[in-house]
């Protein structure tokens, strides 16, 4: 059975599923769950949302990278050349930073919703930060 997870943003809900070749990844953040945060819209990557999460350390390394994840994709950035981040893709995006191009860790996929995600995007981009919601789907 696929682990799945909830994800609530700004009034819209999203089921994930983890990606098989990220289990590490997925491991880490699923012992953060329930998690909050504010999403706030990418600067530098195209049509993402992102949580800039500074020195935070969920002991990972690199793990099924990615520097163009598709609509729906969910990466974990562990540090490096940027601050660690979560972004998730609602349309066309090339992960990068002021420090130039990262590659994250593509741990989940947004397996329903998925046609919500463009409404979040301009959402946050156009209202400021949103309040996000990770749990586990029951």
């Amino acid at each position: 059975m696929a682990r799945r997870l909830r994800i609530s943003a700004a009034g819209h809900h999203f089921i994930a599923e983890a990606h098989p070749d990220a289990p590490l990844t997925f491991a880490s953040f699923a012992k953060l769950l329930p998690y909050r945060q504010k999403l706030i819209h990418v600067r530098w990557s195209g049509e993402a949302v992102w949580i800039p999460l500074g020195d935070f350390e969920l002991g990972v390394g690199p793990e099924n990278q990615t520097r163009y994840p598709a609509p729906g994709d969910v990466l974990f950035y562990p540090g490096g050349l940027s601050e660690t981040e979560l972004l998730i893709a609602y349309g066309a995006c090339s992960f990068a930073s002021k420090m130039g191009p990262l590659a994250g860790n593509h741990f989940l996929r947004i397996v329903e919703g998925r046609e919500q995600l463009a409404t979040l995007g301009r959402t946050v981009l156009w209202e400021g930060a949103q309040d996000v919601l990770f749990e586990w789907a029951s």
